[in-house]
């Protein structure tokens, strides 16, 4: 997935979301440790360029692989660009923060999101 000063929330949320349809990706003021959740009051508008956000942000490459780690690729994107992120899995008709199980795989997660609108 590309990250760039240019693109902006809504881009980076549907490039996300097209690879892992059982998942979404949020953008937030602050930071957060593995584990813990973060207030919604604290979230970007999706039309925010990165730029807006990191000012200091450098493009670059993160690959989505399906055996990363959800902790792993919110580090990432915070070590990488400067950019809080929360990873939300789908669970019927609501979307939940992935909290308590930072520690599964991205494709574990997006799994177990979709189980959830077929059950």
């Amino acid at each position: 997935m590309k990250i760039s000063p240019n693109r902006t929330i809504a881009e980076i949320q549907e490039e996300f979301h097209a690879i892992f349809p059982g998942l979404k990706i949020a953008f937030y003021k602050k930071g957060h440790l593995d584990h813990q959740g973060s207030p919604r009051k604290l979230t970007y508008e999706v039309s925010l360029p990165l730029a807006k956000i990191n000012p200091e942000l450098q493009a670059g490459d993160v690959e989505l692989r399906p055996t990363k780690t959800v902790a792993d690729f919110e580090a990432e994107m915070e070590s990488r660009f400067g950019l809080h992120v929360q990873i939300f899995r789908r669970s019927n008709d609501l979307w939940l923060q992935t909290t308590i199980t930072d520690d599964w795989t991205l494709e574990v997660q997006n799994r177990k999101g979709l189980h959830s609108i077929q059950a």
